[in-house]
Protein backbone atom coordinates (compact mmCIF):
# COMPACT_ATOMS: atom_id res chain seq x y z
CA UNK A 1 0.00 0.00 0.00
CA UNK A 2 1.39 3.44 -0.91
CA UNK A 3 2.05 5.98 1.86
CA UNK A 4 -0.82 8.05 0.49
CA UNK A 5 -3.27 5.16 0.81
CA UNK A 6 -1.90 4.35 4.26
CA UNK A 7 -2.64 7.90 5.47
CA UNK A 8 -6.09 7.87 3.93
CA UNK A 9 -6.94 4.47 5.45
CA UNK A 10 -5.59 5.60 8.84
CA UNK A 11 -7.82 8.68 8.79
CA UNK A 12 -10.82 6.62 7.66
CA UNK A 13 -10.23 4.03 10.42
CA UNK A 14 -10.17 6.86 12.97
CA UNK A 15 -13.61 8.00 11.83
CA UNK A 16 -12.68 10.88 9.53
CA UNK A 17 -14.59 11.34 6.31
CA UNK A 18 -12.35 11.18 3.24
CA UNK A 19 -13.66 13.75 0.80
CA UNK A 20 -12.17 14.11 -2.67
CA UNK A 21 -10.60 17.37 -1.47
CA UNK A 22 -8.89 15.69 1.48
CA UNK A 23 -7.70 12.91 -0.75
CA UNK A 24 -5.92 15.23 -3.21
CA UNK A 25 -4.33 17.16 -0.34
CA UNK A 26 -3.05 13.95 1.26
CA UNK A 27 -1.73 12.85 -2.14
CA UNK A 28 0.09 16.16 -2.60
CA UNK A 29 1.95 15.96 0.69
CA UNK A 30 2.50 12.18 0.63
CA UNK A 31 4.16 12.29 -2.79
CA UNK A 32 6.36 15.23 -1.85
CA UNK A 33 9.95 14.13 -1.27
CA UNK A 34 10.68 16.83 1.28
CA UNK A 35 9.08 19.80 3.00
CA UNK A 36 6.22 21.72 1.50
CA UNK A 37 4.24 24.72 2.67
CA UNK A 38 0.47 25.07 2.44
CA UNK A 39 0.66 27.46 -0.49
CA UNK A 40 2.79 24.97 -2.45
CA UNK A 41 0.28 22.21 -1.69
CA UNK A 42 -2.50 24.50 -2.89
CA UNK A 43 -0.62 25.39 -6.10
CA UNK A 44 0.10 21.73 -6.83
CA UNK A 45 -3.59 20.86 -6.38
CA UNK A 46 -4.72 23.78 -8.54
CA UNK A 47 -2.86 22.17 -11.44
CA UNK A 48 -5.33 19.27 -11.20
CA UNK A 49 -8.53 20.79 -9.87
CA UNK A 50 -10.00 24.07 -8.66
CA UNK A 51 -12.39 22.31 -6.27
CA UNK A 52 -10.12 22.91 -3.25
CA UNK A 53 -9.59 26.20 -1.46
CA UNK A 54 -6.62 27.25 0.67
CA UNK A 55 -8.61 27.00 3.92
CA UNK A 56 -9.31 23.33 3.21
CA UNK A 57 -5.60 22.79 2.60
CA UNK A 58 -4.72 24.32 5.98
CA UNK A 59 -7.44 22.35 7.81
CA UNK A 60 -6.34 19.06 6.23
CA UNK A 61 -2.66 19.70 6.96
CA UNK A 62 -3.60 20.51 10.58
CA UNK A 63 -5.58 17.26 10.73
CA UNK A 64 -2.58 15.26 9.47
CA UNK A 65 -0.40 16.87 12.14
CA UNK A 66 -2.99 16.31 14.90
CA UNK A 67 -3.30 12.65 13.90
CA UNK A 68 0.48 12.14 13.97
CA UNK A 69 0.79 11.52 10.23
CA UNK A 70 2.76 14.67 9.43
CA UNK A 71 4.79 17.30 11.20
CA UNK A 72 4.58 21.06 11.09
CA UNK A 73 7.87 22.91 11.42
CA UNK A 74 8.32 26.63 11.90
CA UNK A 75 11.44 27.78 10.06
CA UNK A 76 11.12 31.30 11.44
CA UNK A 77 9.97 34.51 9.78
CA UNK A 78 6.49 33.00 9.30
CA UNK A 79 7.78 30.11 7.18
CA UNK A 80 5.85 26.98 8.14
CA UNK A 81 6.42 23.75 6.25
CA UNK A 82 4.94 20.28 6.51
CA UNK A 83 6.32 16.82 5.91
CA UNK A 84 4.93 13.35 6.40
CA UNK A 85 6.74 11.07 8.80
CA UNK A 86 7.98 8.97 5.88
CA UNK A 87 10.38 11.89 5.34
CA UNK A 88 12.28 10.63 8.39
CA UNK A 89 13.54 12.26 11.57
CA UNK A 90 15.83 15.26 11.28
CA UNK A 91 16.81 18.62 12.75
CA UNK A 92 16.88 21.94 10.93
CA UNK A 93 19.32 24.59 12.07
CA UNK A 94 17.78 27.84 10.83
CA UNK A 95 19.79 31.05 10.65
CA UNK A 96 17.56 33.82 11.91
CA UNK A 97 19.60 36.42 10.03
CA UNK A 98 20.10 35.05 6.49
CA UNK A 99 17.52 32.22 6.51
CA UNK A 100 19.99 29.46 5.64
CA UNK A 101 18.75 26.00 6.67
CA UNK A 102 21.28 23.36 7.69
CA UNK A 103 20.20 19.76 8.27
CA UNK A 104 21.75 18.31 11.43
CA UNK A 105 22.11 14.74 12.64
CA UNK A 106 19.05 13.54 14.58
CA UNK A 107 21.33 11.56 16.92
CA UNK A 108 22.34 14.85 18.55
CA UNK A 109 19.01 14.74 20.37
CA UNK A 110 19.39 11.28 21.89
CA UNK A 111 20.88 12.59 25.15
CA UNK A 112 18.21 15.29 25.41
CA UNK A 113 15.46 12.75 24.86
CA UNK A 114 16.89 10.43 27.51
CA UNK A 115 17.18 13.31 29.98
CA UNK A 116 13.62 14.51 29.35
CA UNK A 117 12.35 10.99 29.92
CA UNK A 118 14.41 10.36 33.07
CA UNK A 119 13.96 13.71 34.79
CA UNK A 120 10.50 14.77 33.63
CA UNK A 121 8.82 11.55 32.46
CA UNK A 122 8.15 13.44 29.25
CA UNK A 123 8.01 11.73 25.87
CA UNK A 124 9.23 14.43 23.48
CA UNK A 125 8.45 14.34 19.79
CA UNK A 126 11.91 15.02 18.42
CA UNK A 127 11.33 13.60 14.97
CA UNK A 128 11.29 16.89 13.12
CA UNK A 129 12.37 20.11 14.79
CA UNK A 130 14.02 23.41 13.99
CA UNK A 131 16.52 25.31 16.09
CA UNK A 132 16.95 29.02 15.44
CA UNK A 133 20.35 30.66 15.72
CA UNK A 134 23.11 32.16 13.61
CA UNK A 135 25.07 30.35 10.91
CA UNK A 136 28.84 30.59 10.80
CA UNK A 137 28.82 33.28 8.10
CA UNK A 138 26.42 35.51 10.03
CA UNK A 139 28.38 35.06 13.27
CA UNK A 140 31.54 36.34 11.62
CA UNK A 141 29.90 39.43 10.09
Amino acid sequence: MSPCQTYIETLRSRGFRITPQREVIVEAIAHQGNHINAEEVFARIQERTHAVNIATVYRTLDLLVEQGLASRIDLGEGQVVYATYQHGPHIHLVCRQCGQIIDADQNLLLALNEQLTAEYQFAADLQHISILGLCNDCQTK
